[in-house]
């Protein structure tokens, strides 16, 4: 059974089709890259994916459950093309804040390695480069320890050496168990 699916999943805003029946299936262990043109929907397959967005037909589930649940919000991990997080707490504060809601979250320390941000952990995050606050984003996405990650655009605004050791740690990641749906 796969963790993650889609399927004949259409999606309207208005007039606008953004999804026509769009189907697809993520495996354990797998990485799934989705690429297209800006505006194909390839955001708006993760936002229904990630309980976010509702699709206008067809159907999601996230290990077999709807995409919003509790069950399925413990088991994934988000880092989307555009976030926002407060700007007036700091890197550890907010790493912490979003451990809190998982039941086995990575080590703090493990968290700061992968995302490479050691040495600005006390920084607010509105202090930080655009580059770094991407790396605050990734490292939200994984603290929680998540079997499923969802990466929408993850390297955008990164340097080369950033970039290197995000692709590093999404190989080690799924090279455990762990399943990705990039969209590029």
């Amino acid at each position: 059974m796969p963790i993650a699916e889609l399927e004949n999943v259409k999606k309207n805003y208005g007039a606008v089709a953004a999804l026509r029946g769009i189907s697809l299936a993520i495996e354990r262990g797998e990485l799934l890259a989705v690429l297209g043109p800006n505006g194909a929907g390839k955001t708006t397959a993760v936002r229904i994916l990630l309980g976010l967005t509702v699709q206008t037909s067809g159907r999601a589930a996230i290990f077999g459950h709807a995409p919003g649940s509790h069950e399925a919000k413990l088991r994934r991990g988000a880092m989307l093309q555009v976030a926002r997080v407060p700007e007036t707490i700091r890197v550890r504060e907010h790493i912490e804040l979003f451990s809190s809601y998982y039941p086995k979250p990575l080590e703090f320390a493990e968290t700061i390695a992968a995302a490479g941000l050691g040495g600005v952990e006390k920084r607010l995050f509105g202090e930080l480069s655009g580059g770094q606050k991407q790396r605050v984003l990734f490292a939200l996405a994984i603290c929680g320890n998540p079997d499923l990650l969802f990466l929408d655009e993850p390297t955008v605004g990164l340097d080369v050496v950033a970039r290197r050791g995000l692709w590093k740690h999404i190989r080690g990641f799924v090279a455990r168990g762990g399943s990705v749906l990039l969209t590029t």
